[in-house]
């Protein structure tokens, strides 16, 4: 599928971290009854959700009681430097794993890309990530901001981008890429704004459905594949693409542009059982098909940009057709896409 003239891009090694503790819809119930006038609309129709979702539990990198039981909700300031210790740790994790399965050390790396929709301090959260990870000095940094949940796949197609051009100038391209989420610790605010909404249609119910997590790929073009014989490719990147659909800057929903569908384990990013479900109804996807999506989703919730990644983690253990699709969506309407061919696989 794969022009003969196009650069090789292969994804090298892959590694998904979430954080040691597990909220259950009980705990926000709690949370919320003990702060919140739970009879309001806003804050009512979200612990109603709450107990819908089909989640059973939630990542955290806390449990409520740590950080979100003080009579004043955690400050800006408070989330910020919190994030900049649990969360770069997470990510740290997350890359370590992805770099020891592609038997590449960091002082190789030349890229990295990160992403994040829960912090926004400067200098990024990758400053931190690389200085823990011991990154040289020189390696190109990128952060990407805004594009939320579709960010786990914004990041492989940045890193795409980048690997193919260092191959038109023949040279080494490894990528190290990474995504970082950490949801929990605005609770009280998604609360706050629950509570003082008075249409019940148009409340916030972020807090019933995110989680926290982070997860890393390496990514390299055929330059770096030649210079080191113990990489071994564990996907080859064939297609990539970005959509925004008109119209559609106020929803979420889901989008599908590709044939063949039956032929191709998908890698779908767990938004909600809504989308898992019209998804599933729309392209008439099998249950095998979204098996790795479902599970993350009812153990771990929606991690937001990390969470396709994670899920395309997951396939690996399970089913072993040829070909995946990845899919995401985040705000704009924005819909990512990436089509990736396993290496190890008896075809």
């Amino acid at each position: 599928m794969q022009n003969s003239s196009a650069p090789a891009l292969y994804i090298t090694g892959l590694g998904s971290q979430y954080p040691p503790y597990l909220l259950g819809a009980k705990d926000l119930d709690n949370l919320a009854a003990r702060f919140y006038d739970v009879t309001r609309p806003g804050i009512k129709k979200l612990l109603q959700v709450n107990r819908s979702t089909g989640i059973e539990t939630r990542s955290a990198v806390r449990p409520y009681e740590a950080f979100a039981m003080q009579t004043d909700p955690p400050s800006i300031s408070e989330i910020d430097q919190f994030f900049r210790q649990a969360g770069a740790d997470l990510a740290v994790q997350a890359c370590q794993k992805a770099l020891i399965e592609s038997h590449i050390a960091p002082e190789q790396i030349t890229h990295t890309i990160g992403v994040t929709c829960t912090n926004q301090g400067n200098p990024g959260y990758d400053f931190l990530v690389a200085r823990k990870l011991n990154l040289p000095p020189y390696v190109d940094r990128m952060l990407l901001h805004g594009v939320g949940c579709a960010g786990g796949l914004s990041i492989l197609r940045a890193a795409a981008q980048i690997a193919a051009g260092a191959s038109l100038r023949r040279k080494p391209a490894r990528i190290l890429a990474f995504a970082c989420e950490l949801c929990t610790p605005n609770v009280r605010h998604y609360l706050s704004m629950a509570e003082r909404s008075m249409d019940s249609d148009q409340a916030n119910i972020a807090a019933a459905l995110f989680s926290d997590a982070a997860a890393a790929f390496v990514l390299c073009n055929e330059y770096a594949m030649t210079q080191d014989k113990r990489v071994t490719p564990q996907f080859e990147l064939l297609e990539w693409g970005c959509d925004l659909v008109p119209g559609t800057a106020k929803h979420m929903t889901f989008y599908a542009g590709i044939d063949g569908i039956h032929d191709f384990d998908w890698a779908l990013h767990p938004g909600g059982k809504a989308i898992i479900d019209g998804v599933a109804e729309v392209l008439q996807l099998s249950e095998d098909q979204l098996q790795a999506t479902r599970e993350i989703y009812r153990t771990h919730g929606n991690s937001s940009s990390a969470s396709v990644l994670i899920v395309l983690d997951q396939l690996r253990s399970e089913s072993q057709k040829a070909h995946i699709v990845a899919t995401s969506f985040g705000p704009g309407l924005a819909i990512e896409m990436a089509l990736l061919r396993r290496c190890q696989v008896d075809e």
